[in-house]
């Protein structure tokens, strides 16, 4: 019984992974992944630009902004992707002369004049668009010049008047001990991340829900089970589909991995060799959030338990796909039994990424030890510190326990349902071949 449960698995992974269209799914998997980990590059190197415009021509006719202008915009241009290579220049130049002489994407031209009404106006010049956090700075840095010139015209003093352009000192004062401004930003930080982390686990629960039924159902349209069944038991056709497709799914996991990785790589050693998850934001930026906010030391046992907890998720996803595969008569029946299966999968995906919100909630809890869910949620909250480990401990027991019961009584109703090709009165069987 051993060797033909070994020969089931493995037929049922060759046909899964000795084909073409595995091979060539994959290498474009591998190819979209290490191009979307460099999206940028790949744009500018068929003309597109990414890079931060190399100047900024400030045009002042009203002698006074200018010096202003440039202290304003430094404070604010940290947010910028790459703010070393951007310099802004006075210029004496006449208006029409400086656009006459535009003829790249990399300069943009402000010209500030006397306004009677408002101290100043300003107009922004360029070729083609302008970065919109470029432009909001840009916006910023004019409007606050504004201000302070209005302010000395007022007649104002001037330490009064650096005192009021001094930035607010805001000091953030948690009463729980056990909480940190920096936990308070990584909550709503890693609340969006992890999801991001969680979304290939999320696509191939999807795929192995869909792949198991489909092979299933190929089997007894095709009405070469009958031949199987008279060859090895239910019990091992059933659970020999579980492994091989469990251990598919772990090759396509590792594959999606290594394809992460190639792509981080080539963008290390490529022009864009910083990790940006948004403007000046890169990997050591977010591990250095996470030590400061205390979270890394978390990472050392939630990885584990996530790992384990998708392990189990795979398992009873494939399990339940299996059973009502077998219930039953065609791909389309089960295109839509498989529906609940799928929006209950999805609840948890985004379950998981409104997270913070669910603090101290009573709901997301009772969410995270329900299984089909529990892998989704309960990592993301034990990070955030929204549940424990006896949390997450009963929510593994619950999943290992709704395992036990699909396993115990499931082959009861798959041994039912495989050889069957009548919908008539199919769960008044089912029902009674689970009671045995």
């Amino acid at each position: 019984m051993t060797n033909k449960f070994k020969y089931l698995v493995g037929v049922s992974l060759r046909k899964k992974i000795k084909t073409k269209w595995f091979a060539i799914i994959n290498i474009l998997l591998v190819v979209i992944i290490v191009g979307l980990a460099n999206i940028d590059t790949i744009i500018e190197s068929f003309g597109g630009d990414f890079s931060t415009p190399a100047e900024i021509i400030v045009k002042d006719e009203t002698g006074e902004v200018f010096d202003l202008f440039v202290s304003n915009f430094e404070q604010a241009q940290t947010y910028l992707r790459d703010p070393e290579s951007l310099k802004i220049i006075e210029s004496n130049k006449e208006k029409d002369k400086l656009v006459e002489e535009i003829d790249n994407n990399k300069t943009i031209i402000v010209y500030i004049k006397q306004d009677s009404d408002n101290y100043i106006s300003a107009e922004i010049i360029s070729n083609s668009y302008v970065d919109n956090v470029l432009y909001q700075i840009i916006s910023s840095a004019i409007n606050t010049s504004k201000y302070t010139i209005a302010m000395e015209k007022s007649n104002i003093d001037i330490a009064e008047l650096a005192h009021i352009n001094a930035p607010v000192t805001i000091n953030r004062t948690i009463l729980d001990e056990s909480k940190s401004e920096q936990e308070e930003t990584m909550n709503f930080f890693m609340g969006i991340v992890f999801p991001i982390f969680i979304l290939p686990f999320f696509m191939l629960i999807v795929f192995l829900v869909q792949m198991i039924g489909g092979e299933i159902n190929e089997e007894k349209t095709t009405r070469s089970m009958e031949i199987i069944i008279s060859n090895v038991s239910p019990k091992t056709h059933f659970m020999s589909k579980i492994v091989a497709s469990n251990l598919f799914v772990f090759i396509q996991a590792s594959i999606l991995l290594v394809a992460g990785f190639l792509g981080l790589t080539v963008r290390k050693y490529t022009a864009a060799s910083t990790f940006s998850l948004g403007a000046d934001f890169d990997i050591k930026q977010i591990w250095e959030m996470l030590v400061s906010s205390g979270m890394a030391s978390r990472l050392i046992y939630i990885i584990p338990i996530t790992i384990l907890m998708m392990i189990l998720s795979f398992l009873a996803y494939s399990l339940l796909a299996g059973i009502l595969a077998s219930m039953t008569t065609s791909i389309e029946d089960f295109q839509q039994v498989q529906t609940p299966i799928i929006l209950i999968c999805v609840a948890g995906y985004y379950l998981s990424m409104l997270a913070p919100t669910f603090e101290g909630s009573i709901f997301i809890k009772i969410i995270s030890y329900i299984p089909f869910m529990s892998a989704l949620i309960s990592p993301p909250l034990l990070l955030l510190g929204q549940i424990g480990i006896l949390d997450v401990t009963i929510s593994i027991v619950i999943l290992i326990s709704a395992i036990y019961i699909m396993l115990k009584y499931g082959i009861r109703i798959y041994k039912v349902g495989i050889l069957n090709y009548s919908t008539t009165r199919l769960w008044s069987k089912m029902f009674k071949a689970a009671r045995g």
